[in-house]
């Protein structure tokens, strides 16, 4: 039988022997096969064969790990760390310091998630370089490094960042936040993400970083919502998924279903509405997708189309309102146009224009309604398209 069926199968005496001849022989093809299968399993049998994998490992045979840092995978790489860091010797805390700074960039994953578990002081600089890589892994992996050995210079570093007019920059230091795990700045970047023009990945960062149901059930109530609705944005495209597990959208959905309804919730639940239908309506979403998140993703569209009501649009009127946080969201989901045309004297003229472009869609824009805009219209750019409207 295949040694990596064997490592993934329900035979304990066949992945115990598969486990221990990877481990004792130094077996990288096997596991260089192992990692190139990453895509293709699930996360419980990943976590399963990690079990299995350290479970071979002991004092005597270790150092065979060393063999494994080329092919670098996330699912494996805290047990080699730990094991690395639990025996480490003379000899191999002088190759992880030589690999931090000359290997391969799996090389460089693996040897920071390694000072995860290994504290030395010695390696902060270097760590902090590359805690704002463009590698994700390996900016990820050393936030977290410098998480474990408590460096404050590191996260003032990123709350620099987190006030720069550069949205990349900022989305950097969101990011080194989120997995430093430093929630005291939930508040930061819950304002940041209200004014950034890449929103969705901030609201992602925010739903790795703490539970989306715990923070319902926080001060941070309605700024969640929105998190929500910016995750939602961006769901299929540039957030995977399979996040609908990582932020528990099943279970985030219930709990708004079945509570007092409100203008914010209805907003919400509306837009997740559309959005799971528009998910479901053909395999473009899901056709690369696992079958748990493929269940998932219909489970989550049977939910909401089977207890949202449909007088749920009278919820949403609060909210159309230019000093409302949800204005723009609560536009995409209007009907009618007599609900809206008081937006067209706005003193924020990019609202004018979103009104403006949800008229046209739903077949209501008039000369009046351009005309009336345009009274309140100073910004050149927005005068031209609202012209060509």
């Amino acid at each position: 039988m295949d040694l990596i069926k064997k490592l993934t199968g329900k035979n304990q005496a066949d992945y115990e022997q598969a486990a221990a001849h990877i481990i004792d022989n130094a077996d990288s093809k096997s596991f260089e096969e192992l990692v190139s299968k990453e895509d293709f399993l699930f996360d419980f049998i990943k976590q399963n064969v990690s079990k299995r994998l350290e479970y071979a490992c002991n004092k005597d045979n270790f150092k065979n790990l060393l063999s494994f840092l080329s092919y670098y995978s996330p699912s494996y790489a805290d047990f080699i760390a730990k094991t690395l860091a639990k025996y480490a010797d003379d000899e191999v805390l002088s190759k992880m310091k030589e690999l931090l700074t000359n290997g391969n960039d799996s090389e460089k994953c693996y040897t920071v998630k390694f000072y995860s578990y290994y504290k030395d002081n010695e390696v902060l600089e270097t760590l902090k370089q590359y805690a704002f890589s463009e590698d994700e892994q390996l900016a990820f992996n050393s936030a977290l490094a410098l998480s474990s050995m408590g460096d404050k210079s590191s996260l003032d570093l990123a709350v620099e960042k987190m006030n720069s007019d550069d949205d990349f920059e900022v989305l950097s230091g969101v990011k080194f936040i989120s997995a430093y795990g430093e929630k005291s700045l939930l508040n930061k970047i819950f304002e940041i993400m209200k004014k950034s023009s890449v929103s969705e990945y901030i609201a992602s960062e925010i739903g790795y970083m703490e539970s989306l149901l715990k923070l319902l059930n926080s001060e941070y109530y309605s700024d969640t919502l929105l998190a929500i609705y910016n995750i939602l944005q961006g769901l299929g495209e540039i957030v995977p998924l399979s996040n609908v597990f990582t932020f528990q959208l099943y279970e985030v959905f219930e709990r708004l279903i079945f509570c007092e309804p409100n203008s914010k919730n209805a907003v919400i639940l509306l837009t997740a509405k559309n959005k799971f239908n528009q998910l479901t309506e053909n395999d473009e979403y899901l056709f690369d997708e696992d079958k748990n998140t493929k269940e998932e993703v219909k489970a989550i569209k049977a939910l909401l189309n089977d207890n949202l009501d449909e007088d749920l649009d009278n919820f949403i009127a609060p909210e159309l309102n230019e000093n409302s946080d949800f204005v723009y969201p609560a536009l995409d989901l209007i009907k009618h146009g007599n609900l809206i045309r008081n937006l067209l004297s706005s003193k924020n003229q990019t609202i004018i224009l979103k009104t403006l472009e949800t008229l046209k869609s739903i077949n209501e824009l008039s000369q009046e309604d351009k005309n009336k805009a345009l009274e309140y219209i100073t910004d050149e750019n927005i005068k031209a398209i609202v012209l060509a409207l």
